[in-house]
């Protein structure tokens, strides 16, 4: 997506309400628009991340979450992350589910984010013109790492918001933390296969 293109704005309870340029709702945090993050777990529930372009105006050369993008006119969340999976990984075909919605309000800009889950073993061929890098990490790997300029503050919530979403899983189905060496065997065996918003 280019800086220039349009994007709809939307209200805090995600209604659209108009349109912009997207290059002008980063550094105008009134302009409320919608973007989509997917976080991508190999099947030893390791999460991959990508290492943001050093030309990239914001956040360059910190590690995001597994794919993340605004969504296009008129385009529903399921939809940009299909799209997005594609245009930064070149992974398509395989089933999302869908996490939780969430908003990011700073300084910069105010977004209202909706984020999947999906698994994956296969190939990844990153975007080398958004991407400088990619690799998998392990839940310890991300805590030991958080904090310390190592990633973009959007990742960082995000991961807070999903640690946050995984105990309540935990709680209610009884199944183990997210850390290395344990499982949500029961939470990936029951997302093989779904496609959800």
């Amino acid at each position: 997506m280019s800086s220039q293109e349009l994007v709809d704005l939307v209200n805090d309870d995600d209604q659209i309400v108009g349109r912009a340029i997207r290059s002008d709702c980063h550094g105008n945090p009134d302009l409320i628009h919608r973007s989509v993050h997917v976080l991508l777990f190999n099947s030893k529930l390791q999460l991959l991340l990508q290492k943001r372009s050093a030309s990239k105006d914001i956040q360059p050369g910190k590690w995001d979450s597994s794919v993340g993008g605004h969504l296009e006119l008129g385009e529903d969340y399921l939809t940009a992350a299909k799209r997005e999976m594609h245009e930064e990984l070149g992974v398509t075909g395989i089933a999302l589910t869908g996490l939780y919605a969430s908003k990011i309000r700073n300084e910069i800009e105010s977004e209202n984010i909706y984020t999947y889950l999906a698994i994956y073993d296969g190939e990844i061929e990153f975007a080398v013109d958004e991407i400088d890098e990619v690799r998998f990490w392990c839940a310890d790997e991300i805590e030991l790492a958080l904090g310390h300029g190592c990633f973009t503050p959007n990742f960082e919530e995000e991961w807070q918001m999903f640690s946050d979403w995984s105990r309540k899983y935990q709680a209610d189905s009884g199944e183990r933390a997210l850390c290395a060496g344990d499982s949500f065997p029961d939470l990936f065996r029951s997302l093989r296969g779904t496609d959800e918003a």
